[in-house]
């Protein structure tokens, strides 16, 4: 006989476990002013593990403890609430495909991982990631959740699929049982509040995509007033609560619709009407550089408001929540025309505002782009980067991406990671694996934390900064994919590199990036330095009387070794002879080796100077 749910007995046991002060900052709002702010909570710091830990981590998240109660993996697409289930699964079950239901799970994306083209961090995120029957996941496909007769198939716990009955909408959807609707509602719900502000980047166009390509309602309305329905349908249960929980402690972030379910109400239920907002006024241009402008208006006073739509020669280019903007990575000594339409909470659009015209410089001396400014691969997983803005302008990070170039039978780039929110003029930001255990910076401090393929570098990889640009794959079905323009680089392509062990600070006389790696832009310290991470130009070079360095063989005949601490520190060394004559002059000289070649040297005593430090050595 099945067990009866937890939640029937203690309705209230998990919302004592919501952090104290989480949610700060939502009292008093509604609608999609709520859904921004439960954004900006649930967005502040990014932990994502790999697709691969899933495998292991569903052992925390969804074990059977509420039907049989016997810790198999409860799969919610052919789970028996009433009675005993027709097949079960341990962990080890997982497999690639299946051609009948019973033969083992796979990792399903209740968000089609085509929508976000396989991409980190959406494509391992717990909260809307589940195990399921490896059948029925095929089956389901990239198909919407929909009501459905099961006319194509209906599987063994009565799921079903077929064409569509919900109103709206008419090709094939899958339908879950209603035990199980308000958790499918409430992980969806929570997928674009998680990542408002990239859900224009995804491929909503695609025919079987339930996105309508707006930031704030996220959805299409047919679907968010089916999973309205399906969150008042199917209530919060335990199992949720304690997935919640679970969830949380790995990734650290919530979900929202989970301790507060009332609040799907709260934002999807807006008013609409078919009345355009009033047109902004006042456009200008307020500062002009030779790769950006920035504009402002006066702000429509309309009260159901929601932002702008910002055009560049008479193209759409960016929404903005406020009454100004960036334009950027824009072409030197180039004229632009700039125009911006308001938009409300019914998607209507106001006419044009008085358009602004603007030429950029032919040159400044601001950086062009964001820059790669700390690289620090160290012991372990002791593994960081920081990229940094020094355009003079707030950047949005909405398109860019960190891509790793890993080697199998060929090079090949890995499942890229995607950046979010803004980066601040003058501001860096860390990206950083879990497990670093660096004696100067702690994982708590980053903003993007992840054991991803792009935190796993060894030193022989090439890594690279990346600006994405969404295009038309397939123009009969509207399906696009990300393309990537490189922006900034570590290491060099389709080579094994030789970057383990160190750490690589930019020089603080580079201003640009560099789409071609050039060491002599680096400074190099020891493994797991990191001092400063995280507020670029901070750097403690090691003292005088920390460094302590040693050579041998000497006396030598050819190549003089170097070893201590402070090595890769040294910027330049330089060779004199017994007289003081200066020999020989290197810069940077021990970031990639720990050797000197002296065999050009005539026999005799010589100096060598590592910038303040002086040894003796004799060539033979």
């Amino acid at each position: 006989m099945k067990k009866i749910l937890f939640f029937a007995i203690l309705p209230l046991v998990n919302f004592a476990q919501i952090p104290s002060g989480y949610y700060s900052g939502t009292e008093g709002l509604s609608g999609y002013a709520l859904k921004s702010k439960v954004h900006e909570i649930i967005s502040k710091q990014i932990y994502s593990v790999t697709y691969d830990d899933l495998k292991t981590l569903y052992a925390n998240t969804d074990l059977d403890k509420y039907y049989e109660n016997d810790n198999t993996i409860l799969d919610i697409y052919s789970e028996k609430p009433t009675e005993a289930d027709a097949y079960s699964y341990t962990l080890a079950n997982i497999i690639g495909s299946a051609s009948a239901e019973g033969q083992g799970w796979n990792r399903e994306h209740g968000m089609p991982q085509s929508t976000f083209y396989g991409i980190y961090p959406m494509y391992s995120d717990i909260h809307y990631l589940v195990p399921a029957d490896a059948y029925i996941n095929q089956r389901r496909s990239n198909f919407p959740y929909a009501r459905n007769n099961g006319e194509n198939m209906t599987f063994t716990n009565g799921s079903k699929l077929g064409k569509s009955t919900t109103p709206g909408y008419t090709n094939t959807v899958y339908e879950p049982i209603d035990e199980f609707k308000g958790d499918v509602a409430r992980y969806l719900l929570y997928f674009v509040t998680r990542y408002e502000g990239n859900l224009s980047n995804f491929n909503y166009l695609i025919s079987t995509s339930t996105l309508d390509g707006t930031e704030e309602r996220g959805f299409k309305n047919w679907y968010v007033n089916l999973l309205k329905e399906w969150n008042t349908l199917d209530p919060v249960s335990q199992k949720e609560r304690d997935r919640n929980e679970a969830v949380y402690a790995i990734q650290k972030i919530r979900n929202p619709f989970i301790d507060h379910p009332e609040w799907v109400d709260a934002i999807w239920n807006v008013t609409t009407d078919a009345i355009a907002p009033q047109v902004p006024s006042n456009l200008n241009v307020n500062a002009i550089g030779e790769s950006f402008v920035s504009i402002n208006w006066s702000p429509s006073s309309d009260s159901d408001l929601l932002g702008y739509k910002v055009y560049l020669n008479g193209n759409f280019y960016k929404n903005s929540k406020t009454n100004s903007t960036i334009i950027d990575r824009l072409s030197p000594s180039s004229a632009y025309n700039i125009t911006v339409k308001a938009y409300d909470n019914s998607y209507n659009l106001s006419p044009d505002s008085n358009s602004v015209s603007a030429t950029t410089l032919a040159s400044d001396n601001l950086a062009k782009d964001l820059m790669i400014t700390k690289y620090i691969e160290g012991s372990g997983n002791n593994k960081a980067l920081e990229i940094t803005n020094l355009t003079d302008h707030e950047v949005d990070l909405k398109n860019y991406y960190l891509r790793i170039q890993l080697k199998g039978s060929t090079y090949y780039f890995s499942d890229p990671y995607e950046l979010e929110g803004k980066l601040a003029a003058g501001e860096s930001v860390v990206i950083i694996n879990p497990n670093s255990a660096l004696s100067s910076y702690n994982v708590s401090q980053a903003k993007f934390v992840t054991n991803s393929p792009i935190l796993t570098f060894s030193g022989s990889q090439y890594i690279e900064l990346a600006y994405g640009t969404k295009y038309l794959l397939n123009s009969n079905t509207n399906n696009y994919d990300m393309g990537f323009e490189t922006v900034d680089v570590i290491g060099l392509p389709d080579v094994s590199n030789t970057y383990s062990n160190m750490s690589l600070y930019r020089n603080s006389d580079v201003k640009n990036p560099n789409t071609s790696f050039t060491i002599t832009e680096w400074t190099g310290y020891p493994s797991n330095y990191a001092t400063g991470l995280g507020t670029y130009l901070d750097v403690e070079t090691p003292k005088a009387s920390e460094i302590n360095i040693s050579i041998y063989p000497n006396p030598t005949s050819s190549i003089l070794h170097l070893q201590g601490n402070g090595l890769r520190a040294i910027s330049k060394a330089q060779i004199f002879d017994i007289s003081g004559k200066l020999i020989k002059e290197l810069e940077k000289p021990f970031i990639l080796e720990n050797t000197l070649d002296v065999s050009y040297l005539k026999a005799g005593l010589y100096l060598l100077r590592l910038d303040n430090k002086s040894i003796n050595f004799i060539k033979k």
